[in-house]
């Protein structure tokens, strides 16, 4: 195929996505061929997956359908510009359960932009001004960078600030990015501490510097999400409990979060959840908003003497 064909090929795919019916004689002058060249071109799309139907007409005409799998789309610079915009917002969790996809989207497409495309991008999110909210804004750029690393296994560099608000230089092999719905959280090898770190990316100081390809080590976990929500929810906190609840683990997903606690489906009407906190003194309040019963089985004795002690106080107060 030389490259006036193909340079014909993209400019007629780009015609059949622009509208929805195309008779063939518009084509072929759209185009400056005849109809026979139109006629092949389509053959040619067909054949490389593009479902080009012929409409029904005197002098008939084409129209570009839906197929059992998705080939390549044209975007003209316009539409490239609102489909990567809107990447950005969905990565920060605008809409929930489609983060993690819109993030190895939007990789895909920036790999792609031209840099007129890009500064045009960067003008928009810089004009848009989030309400309110608690969740952290995250810099789409870093984690574009983040995701594109993880895919092409390559090192990072970047500070890091911790929860004091120090900051320490990191250098790590990403393995996967995690959203837990609030956050966006990177499990990764920490190549200094020789071992395998979880970071919020809301800490990342700026965007990470990539370095030299890796190869992949063993993940620390087949399940990276649980991983990632035992890590923020129980191990980190120095009062941790483990609980037996009389619930499904669906069910206990309505007052638990990723971030708060580890829920593990028994049966279809028990489960069991680890939590843990910084403030042994907020524990039996937080456990009191479930609305459900649960028996501890693992818990430090001051936690369930705090529980016992919580208990005897309203017990007393409706004497």
């Amino acid at each position: 195929m030389t490259t006036g064909t193909s340079a014909r090929l993209l400019r007629l795919l780009s015609l059949l996505q622009a509208r929805r019916d195309w008779p063939g004689a518009d084509l072929a002058d759209r185009l400056q061929v005849d109809v026979r060249t139109v006629r092949r071109d389509v053959e040619r799309l067909r054949e490389l997956g593009y479902p080009v139907h012929a409409t029904p007409g005197v002098a008939g005409g084409y129209r570009l359908g839906a197929g059992a799998a998705l080939p390549p789309l044209l975007l003209d610079d316009d539409e490239a510009v609102a489909v990567a915009v809107g990447l950005r917002t969905a990565a920060n969790g605008t809409v929930s359960g489609i983060e993690e996809t819109s993030v190895r989207a939007l990789t895909k497409l920036e790999q792609v932009l031209p840099a007129r495309l890009r500064h045009r991008i960067t003008a928009l999110n810089t004009a848009m001004i989030p309400l309110g909210g608690v969740v952290p804004v995250i810099d789409a750029a870093a984690l574009t960078v983040i995701a594109s690393a993880c895919r092409d296994h390559q090192r990072l560099r970047f500070g890091y600030r911790n929860h004091n608000g120090d900051v320490s230089e990191r250098y790590i092999e990403p393995l996967r990015l995690v959203h837990t719905g609030r956050r966006w959280y990177l499990v990764a090898f920490d190549l200094d501490r020789d071992d395998w770190r979880t970071f919020r990316v809301d800490r990342i100081d700026g965007v990470p510097d990539t370095s030299f390809r890796f190869t992949p080590r063993e993940p620390p976990a087949e399940d990276l999400a649980a991983y990632v929500s035992r890590g923020i929810t129980s191990s980190p906190y120095p009062h941790q409990m483990v609980l037996r609840v009389n619930a499904s683990a669906d069910a206990l997903a309505e007052y638990v979060s990723p971030t708060a606690g580890t829920i593990e489906a028994i049966d279809e009407h028990t489960c069991r959840v680890r939590v843990g906190s910084n403030d042994l003194s907020v524990m039996p309040y937080y456990l009191a908003h479930w609305d459900v019963d649960f028996v501890v089985e693992e818990a430090p004795d001051e936690v369930k003497e705090r529980l016992r002690l919580v208990a005897d106080r309203f017990a007393r107060a409706v004497v």
